[in-house]
Order: structure tokens, then sequence, then C-alpha cells
């Protein structure tokens, strides 16, 4: 990705192209969740589910009964997803599921601003739960 092109200065890929889209399939993987799970800590703030208007807002929710249910389910749903219907194709670039909606929007550019873009996302994740778990308050509260 210019400006600097291949980069890997700890070698992590070992050159080895099977293990790089491996790398690269988990950064965008990672990325996308990153991105969800920033604007999720933020949308949690507002938005309260019917059933789960006494889950506290923030980390406590995963804790925190009937918080764990939703967790859990999420967490199951988002395992069927990636076994069965989201796997990597060596037709196709890492990441790369298909365009089920026909947009055809998923440009080399695209590919580009999403991995920059999930890779913000992973800070920002980061620093919203370092945050809190330094001040105990959530995204929003900070």
């Amino acid at each position: 990705m210019p400006p600097l092109g291949f980069f890997d200065p700890l070698g992590f890929s070992n050159g080895d192209e099977t293990n790089f889209r491996n790398l690269r399939a988990a950064e965008i993987k990672h990325g996308r969740v990153a991105m969800m799970a920033a604007l999720g800590a933020v949308a949690q703030h507002y938005v309260l589910f019917p059933g789960f208007e006494q889950v506290p807002t923030g980390l406590g929710a995963v804790t925190t009964p009937p918080g764990t249910y939703g967790f859990a389910a999420l967490f199951a749903a988002s395992g069927a997803l990636e076994l069965g219907v989201w796997t990597e194709s060596p037709n196709r670039e890492p990441g790369n599921f298909g365009d089920p909606l026909g947009l055809d929007q998923y440009s080399e550019d695209m590919r580009l601003k999403e991995i920059n873009n999930g890779r913000m996302g992973m800070f920002a994740a980061l620093g919203i739960i370092s945050a809190e778990l330094y001040t105990g308050k959530d995204a929003i509260e900070q």
C-alpha cells in the first residue's frame, strides 16, 4: 500500500504468499469487527433493545445477564457464519466474499480504504476498551 509498498518489518509472512493471504484475511476480518465494535460501543449508550433495559452499558453488558445471553447468541451466530458462509476462496483476494447486492463497488481503491479504516477501527476499539477499563465509564461517558 502506498507510500510503503510491501511492509512486513517483523517478517510475519516469511515471504510465503499463502501465509500472507491468511494474515491479510485476518487483518481485514479483525478490522471489520473492530469497526463494528467501535460503532457498537457508541450506539449501546443510546440504543437499548427490549428486555435489555437493565443491562449496563459498556463492558459490563457482557458479564451481566441477559447481556451475557445476547453475547453468547452473537458469538454463536458469527461463528456459524464464519465457518459456513464466509469462507475464503483462493480464486479471490483475501476478504472478498462476493457482491451479493450487485453494487460492483469492491474495487482496489475500496479495498485499500477498507484496510485503512479497519486499522483505524482496531485502534479506536482498543482505545475505547482501554479507557473504559481504566475509568469505568463507557465510550460516551468518556
